[in-house]
């Protein structure tokens, strides 16, 4: 509790955490959904959010609030997918380079650089081309943006461990006989846990925006699965805002910076909290 109490000290996190508190609220609502989120003319076409139809309803006669519901839950996924998959590289690479050095870190860090480097939003474009079948699935274009987002995050852990393993701690460890995994996760992996859940959150706000690149440019997700990517792609080809459906357009864009913004201050405040020099601060060290 004190750690909550804490975190809604900063105005950040509390407003962040109201935001994804209600984004998760509605992708809960989409399983009591009563209309298909892929099928067309269920419901009247082009009308104004009302009390009927909260948001409106869009030129395909598919209401836009359960249509949303559905969005938030589908872009999370993708989202969660792809932070879950890229930490576990990054974790992995991030420690061993830093832990054992010489050969396997340069190994390491040099497949890192050059995958860092490679022009990621050109192959994942050719990539979502040619196996378009394939990246229509969750998983899979989770793990195809996990491929492209571990890289940098491995290189900031291994420079906390590269600091870590000359502490006197871990050189007390090893010459006491402890054994390599168990210094990696009594010792080592504590330190680096901070780093491991900002970057998770950064992660995830980095694949929301990507899965937004690829859908309006008409790859990735089947078009009529719907993701944020995908009901703001469908607004501007179908000319929403040319046809005066101005709610149509507006709720993708809307919720996509609210999720944005909220992503953002999570990591900011949570990186502040779990700073070791923020916390010597707060209790007057």
């Amino acid at each position: 509790m004190g750690l909550f109490y804490d975190l809604f000290k900063d105005y950040r996190f509390t407003i962040s955490f109201i935001i994804f508190l209600l984004l998760i609220i509605l992708a809960i609502l989409s399983f009591w959904s009563p209309y298909n989120p892929q099928r067309t003319y269920q419901v009247p076409s082009g009308l104004p959010p009302s009390k009927e139809h909260l948001l409106g309803t869009n030129w395909l006669g598919q209401d836009i609030f359960w249509q949303l519901t559905f969005a938030v839950k589908n872009s999370l996924t993708i989202a969660i997918v792809t932070a879950f998959f890229s930490r576990i590289i990054a974790v992995i690479v991030g420690i061993f380079a830093g832990y054992k050095g010489g050969k396997a870190d340069r190994i390491l860090t040099t497949i890192g650089d050059t995958t860092m480097v490679l022009p990621f939003l050109i192959i994942l474009i050719i990539i979502s081309m040619i196996l378009k079948d394939w990246t229509n699935n969750f998983l899979n274009l989770g793990l195809l943006l996990a491929f492209f987002s571990w890289a940098w995050d491995a290189r900031v852990i291994r420079s906390q461990v590269l600091s870590l393993r000359e502490k006197d701690f871990i050189k007390v460890a090893v010459l006491s006989g402890m054994p390599t995994i168990r210094i990696v996760r009594k010792q080592l992996l504590p330190h680096v846990l901070p780093i491991i859940f900002t970057t998770f959150i950064n992660n995830m706000s980095w694949a929301i925006g990507m899965e937004i690149t690829l859908a309006y440019l008409g790859l990735g997700i089947d078009p009529t699965i719907p993701t944020i990517g995908t009901m703001l792609q469908t607004a501007i080809y179908r000319q929403a805002l040319f046809m005066g459906l101005w709610w149509w357009l507006a709720t993708p864009i809307v919720t996509a910076i609210l999720l944005f913004i909220a992503l953002y201050w999570l990591s900011v405040s949570l990186s502040e909290y779990l700073d070791p020099r923020a916390r010597f601060q707060r209790v007057g060290a």
